[in-house]
C-alpha cells in the first residue's frame, strides 16, 4: 500500500488544477480513497468518475484537468480496489453488486453531494447504471464509457466477440483463479509482467510518463488482497459477461435520467448495446457515440476527443 501511495503521488503531481486527496470514512468503518479536483467550483453539478476493473483514480490523469475546468470533479477508488478499504464481499452476484452500490451512495452522502453527473468506465459503468436504478434522483446525467456487463451472453458461440489477447494469455495461466492472481504470484516481477501483458498502457500515457510509472501503478493497485476482484468474479459469468446482465434492467432507470454511451471504435465490448438501450428506453434521452482510433480504454486512447465529448455533455447540465 505504501508503494501504491508513492507511485500515485507521482501521477497526481501532473495535475495543474487545485486538488484535494483524502480518505472518506464511511459509517461502517470502510474508507474510500477520494481525489477532488477544482473543489472551489461549487456552483455547478459536480462530475463523479468511476473507474473500471483493476483500476484506480490515477488512470484518469489524462482527463482530470480538462474535465474540472468549469466544475468540481470527484473520482475515487471503488471499495475493494486501489487505496480504498478491502472488505470481504458477498459471493452472491446480487449481493456483491449491492455492496458496491451502497458504498457509492454512502460515499455520496458523506461527501454532501446532492446530485451529480455520473460517469463510469467498464465495470464502473455497470455499477453506475445499477446505482442510477436505485438512486435516480441523485443522477443528473449518466455517462457510460465502454460499459461492461450489459448484453446477454449469446447462445451461438459465433456471435461472441473474442476477449483481448492479453486476457486470454492471463486466463491460460490462471484457470479458475481470480482474474489478477498471476500478479500476486509474480511478486517483484509483477510490474514487468504488467508491462509485458499490457505494453499499450505505457504508450497511452507516454505524454506524461516516459518510464514505467503507469505499469507500477496498475501492479500496486492489484498486488494486494483481491477484495473487489473477488466480488467482480462473483458478478461475472465469464470475463465479458455478467451473471445479471444490465440490459435486462436498464428500463428500470427513471425515464427523466438522460444516458450517453461512449465507445471506442476498436473495443472488444459489444457496441450494439447502445442501440439496444435506446429500444429499452423509447421515451428517454439515450445517445451513443463512438471514438475512432480508441479501444476499451477510450479515455486514454483518445483523451482530447473523449474530454471534449464529456465536456459537451456536462455543459448541458447546470
Amino acid at each position: 500500500m505504501s508503494q501504491l501511495k508513492n507511485v500515485e503521488a507521482r501521477i497526481l503531481q501532473c495535475l495543474q488544477n487545485k486538488f484535494l486527496a483524502r480518505y472518506v470514512s464511511l459509517p461502517n468503518q470502510n474508507k474510500i480513497w477520494t481525489v477532488t479536483v477544482s473543489p472551489e467550483l461549487r456552483d455547478r453539478t459536480p462530475l463523479v468518475m468511476v473507474h473500471g476493473f483493476g483500476g484506480g483514480v490515477g488512470l484518469w490523469i489524462l482527463n482530470m484537468d480538462s474535465l474540472s475546468a468549469h466544475r468540481t470533479l470527484h473520482t475515487f477508488d471503488l471499495l475493494g480496489f486501489g487505496r480504498s478499504s478491502r472488505p470481504t464481499f458477498s459471493r452472491d452476484p446480487e449481493g456483491a453488486e449491492d455492496e458496491f452500490v451502497t458504498s457509492i451512495e454512502t460515499w455520496r452522502e458523506t461527501m454532501g453531494i446532492p446530485s451529480m453527473i455520473l460517469l463510469g468506465h467498464s465495470l464502473g459503468g455497470f455499477l453506475a447504471t445499477s446505482y442510477s436504478i436505485k438512486y435516480p434522483e441523485r443522477v443528473k446525467h449518466l455517462i457510460l464509457v465502454d460499459p461492461w456487463g450489459f448484453p446477454l451472453r449469446p447462445t451461438d458461440p459465433s456471435e461472441i466477440r473474442a476477449p483481448p489477447t492479453w486476457f486470454k494469455a492471463v486466463a491460460s495461466v490462471l484457470g479458475l483463479s481470480n482474474p489478477l492472481a498471476v500478479l500476486r504470484v509474480a511478486g517483484p516481477w509483477g510490474p514487468g509482467l504488467v508491462q509485458r501483458f499490457r505494453p499499450d498502457f505505457k504508450r497511452k500515457f507516454a505524454d506524461f510518463f516516459e518510464d514505467d510509472t503507469i505499469s507500477e501503478y496498475i501492479y500496486h493497485c492489484n498486488a494486494q488482497n483481491p477484495s473487489g476482484e473477488t466480488a467482480f468474479k462473483a458478478m461475472m459469468e465469464s470475463f465479458g459477461w455478467a451473471r445479471r446482465p444490465m440490459l435486462e434492467r436498464i428500463h428500470l432507470i427513471r425515464k427523466d435520467v438522460p444516458i450517453t454511451m461512449i465507445y471506442g471504435a476498436n473495443t472488444w465490448i459489444d457496441t450494439s448495446t447502445g442501440e439496444k438501450v435506446k429500444l429499452q428506453r423509447p421515451d428517454s434521452y439515450v445517445r451513443d457515440m463512438e471514438i475512432e482510433g480508441a479501444s476499451h480504454h477510450v479515455y486514454a486512447d483518445q483523451p482530447h476527443i473523449f474530454n471534449a465529448m464529456v465536456e459537451e455533455i456536462c455543459d448541458s447540465v447546470d
